[in-house]
């Protein structure tokens, strides 16, 4: 874009996003158009046309082919924690900002983790399906106290931690592993490998990322690796666990349950058929990726991943961006407003800063931040710029995309 559009921006929202994003883009002078479901790669392509804002949940794969079809995409709104649904290192190439909730459904996935425990450690789902098969069995053997077990969390992040604080208020022993150094919360654990925490643990439950390299990171030596009778919890990523694993270990009576919120192939829709080798297991709890499926939390995340997509595109503001450097700014006032972003290489705020000089335009403020191979700088500046002085900044050889506000 050379210049400040004429028309009102073009917002795609998909996979029945809360109302507050929605009304936040529309208020921004977005024209919203909002979707129930999921779009596989061929209709998303063809939705793109002409479209500034794309908001989606996990469901939506935005591949390279995605994004090379939607030359006029500026960004990318993930209302959910991850975005291995999204190709990063094409968006990074094409100058596309992402944006995701890294905190706003902690609380929702914690609370669900527990549910789990709770449901798991006194056996109520196999004692539901006996009652409602009209089967009174009020038997105590294999149901536990939460209280004095052993909680392994695999995954000390936002989740892990905050579930590490509440499972040791109801009385639980906290372990945990993490790649990472990370500072123990309360009365947990630090363990230094991973076996060292599962050959300990009661209660053994994922909290990774959606990185390339977990896939497949939870398989049968980490199954058999766990104790007799311990519990299996998955509320991270489909594809990091074995489940074909984790069955076998369940009906060899090695582990006494699971809860299990999200598969390596998940539905597009309601109402799809769900295929999971898990299927059918009395002693296992299975949701359809629901951890962060609250009204508090589609709210919070509504609003906030809403707000950042307003801020990045009124003013460039970047802050807590996936992908791009991250840069606070002050509301703009009168100025007109250059974002510039481009390959990280030496030289080019100079170039920058020459080509403006060259065009007698004046630097009000300037802001630059660099991550990995991008480079982005905003600039204001009095007066707006000349149509000779904007394509010397676009033909900038690391140009990758320039907007003009205001």
């Amino acid at each position: 874009m050379i210049a400040p559009p004429t028309s009102p921006p073009r917002a795609l929202i998909l996979e029945n996003v809360h109302e507050d994003a929605v009304r936040a883009l529309s208020q921004a002078g977005c024209e919203v158009t909002a979707r129930k479901g999921a779009l596989d790669e061929a209709d998303l392509v063809a939705a793109l046309d002409g479209v500034q804002i794309l908001g989606i949940r996990s469901k939506t794969a935005v591949s390279a082919k995605a994004l090379a079809a939607a030359p006029d995409l500026l960004a990318i709104g993930a209302f959910c924690i991850g975005t291995n649904q999204i190709d990063l290192a094409e968006a990074d190439r094409r100058g596309v900002a992402v944006f995701n909730a890294p905190f706003s459904n902690t609380r929702s996935v914690v609370e669900l983790a527990l549910a789990e425990i709770v449901s798991l450690t006194r056996r109520m789902t196999e004692k539901d399906r006996l009652m409602h098969a009209g089967v009174w069995d009020k038997s105590a053997s294999g149901a536990h106290e939460m209280r004095g077990r052993t909680l392994g969390i695999v995954g000390y992040g936002n989740i892990g931690t905050q579930l590490s604080v509440l499972a040791e208020a109801l009385g639980m022993r906290v372990l945990f592993y993490d790649t990472a150094d990370k500072l123990a919360l309360g009365n947990a654990r630090r363990c230094e490998t991973l076996p060292e925490l599962l050959a300990a643990a009661d209660v053994v439950t994922l909290h990774v990322d959606g990185r390339d390299g977990n896939a497949g990171f939870f398989g049968e030596a980490e199954f058999a690796a766990m104790r007799d009778g311990a519990l299996f919890l998955n509320l991270s990523r489909g594809f990091v666990v074995d489940y074909e694993a984790l069955r076998s270990h369940l009906e060899s009576g090695h582990l006494a349950g699971a809860g299990i919120d999200v598969f390596p192939v998940e539905p597009l829709a309601a109402g799809d058929e769900f295929v999971s080798p898990l299927r059918g297991l009395p002693n296992v709890v299975l949701t359809p990726h629901i951890g962060g499926s609250t009204e508090e939390a589609q709210q919070d995340i509504g609003r906030f991943v809403g707000g950042k997509l307003v801020d990045y595109l009124l003013s460039g503001a970047t802050s807590l961006s996936v992908n791009l450097p991250r840069l606070a700014l002050p509301e703009a006032t009168n100025e007109h407003r250059l974002i510039h972003i481009h390959r990280n290489t030496p030289g080019v705020l100079a170039a920058i800063n020459s080509r403006l000089a060259a065009g007698s335009v004046n630097i009000d403020s300037q802001y630059l931040g660099t991550r990995g191979e991008l480079g982005y700088v905003i600039t204001d500046v009095g007066r707006e710029l000349d149509a000779v002085t904007v394509r010397a900044l676009q033909d900038l050889p690391e140009t990758i995309r320039l907007r003009v506000l205001h």
